[in-house]
């Protein structure tokens, strides 16, 4: 895993650092020997800084420089982060052009770039324009609607327990637009992408899980519902925060909230005899005032002052709120055994994992083949090292919840597109 480091210059400039992931919008598997050049926002055709994927698609660490840490820790009136264009290249491949990267101070950005291949009707979206983070942009306020919502017994598709979906689909705009696109976006990097432009990466980590988990409760909670699906819409939710979450096409990540997210994305927030998750809404606290709601900068100032992740929660939503599991994970092979699986393992889930690691090896080869023995050797915890260190995991060289969800999460991505091809 790669650690958030804190850089500073002679002149005492903060940095962060950004890497790039290139993948084939066809695909998505990765592209080695892609370029990437990056400029400051402000001057786009002044290069300073260029880099190369690797055969994972990664481009190396960049430290680019950001403004001072105190302005993302509190509201205070300035930009908090920097912003950077990119400009990817790669032979076989149309040119893609990504305009406002965001780059905030001791935090690791990872800015996917999807590209086109030359031939086939495939398009990414030239140029990706990242807008205003939403601490920092004008959206209007989420609309106030009930926390529990009824649940129709249609017979038809309404769920009888919760379940994390395989993939969310967002309506990039307000339910009522029928311009909007549509996107098939997998539910972690959903949460991911919406905590990224929601909160910012540099809040303390019980702040980040109080919110990713806000968010999460909501989404599923729309899931669970097929709030929108009832209403005769096609999808299962928006990127309207009047209505929704802002979730942003192609956005930045940052490091510190994907590796909460894989660690919890099976959870949700409960009250007793609510089955259903709990629509955790929440504003600002600052451009936005919300009683009996979360509030974004308030849930960073408990953070700092120690406040567990359920301590801030149950602050704003009460007392009886409380974390639950989903009982299905959907589009998974087969369901984590319940333990850590490391070296000295042995039985079938260990093969079932080493014939996974395999599969993705075929296409990430940086990770190496092992044998599917049912035995976790030394050999079995280097290639899941070397997975870790592709998919930004902390490398342990175990397969612990996180790893093994997102093993299986890359495996039917590729064995899925092995079908289709």
């Amino acid at each position: 895993m790669y650690k958030n480091i804190h850089i500073c210059a002679a002149d005492g400039t903060s940095h962060g650092l950004l890497q790039v992931n290139a993948v084939s919008i066809a695909d998505s598997f990765p592209i080695a020997g892609a370029k990437v050049r990056i400029s400051y926002a402000g001057e786009p055709d002044r290069t300073i800084r260029e880099a190369t994927t690797d055969s994972s698609g990664h481009t190396p660490l960049i430290s680019l420089e950001a403004p001072p840490p105190e302005y993302s820790l509190a509201p205070s009136g300035e930009q908090p982060y920097a912003e950077y264009n990119l400009e990817v290249t790669a032979p076989g491949y149309k040119p893609l052009t990504i305009l406002g990267t965001e780059i905030l101070p001791d935090a690791t950005a990872i800015q996917p770039a999807a590209l086109a291949p030359l031939s086939g009707d495939l398009q990414a979206e030239n140029p990706v324009v990242i807008p205003n983070h939403v601490l920092r942009g004008s959206y209007p306020p989420k609309i106030a609607e009930a926390e529990v919502k009824p649940v129709r017994e249609t017979g038809e598709i309404v769920l009888s327990r919760v379940v994390v979906p395989q993939t969310i689909i967002v309506h990039d705009g307000a339910p009522t637009d029928r311009s909007a696109q549509n996107y098939y976006v997998p539910y972690r990097d959903y949460i991911k992408n919406v905590a990224s432009s929601e909160i910012y990466a540099t809040w303390p980590r019980s702040a980040i899980t109080a919110n990713v988990l806000a968010i999460m409760s909501f989404t599923l909670n729309r899931v669970y519902t097929e709030w929108y699906r009832n209403q005769g819409y096609d999808f299962t939710i928006t990127s309207s925060t009047a209505f929704d979450h802002k979730w942003i096409y192609s956005r930045n990540i940052y490091e510190s909230i994907s590796l909460v997210v894989d660690e919890i994305f099976d959870n949700y927030l409960s009250r007793p005899d609510v089955k259903q998750p709990i629509l955790t809404q929440y504003c600002d606290g600052r451009k936005v005032k919300c009683s009996g709601w979360m509030t974004q900068w308030g849930s960073a100032e408990l953070g700092e002052q120690g406040l567990s992740p359920i301590e801030i929660l149950r602050y704003y939503y009460g007392s009886d709120i409380y974390i639950n599991t989903a009982e299905q994970i959907a589009g998974i092979p087969s369901s984590w055994p319940g333990e850590t699986l490391t070296v000295g393992s042995s039985g079938q889930k260990v093969k079932q994992l080493q014939e996974q690691l395999n599969a993705v090896a075929g296409v990430y080869t940086a990770i190496p083949r092992v044998t599917a023995d049912g035995l976790y050797g030394p050999a079995t915890a280097e290639a899941v090292r070397a997975f870790q260190s592709v998919f930004g995991l902390p490398q342990s060289g175990a397969a612990d919840f996180a790893t093994w969800y997102k093993v299986s999460h890359i495996y039917v991505g590729i064995t899925r597109i092995a079908e289709l091809q």
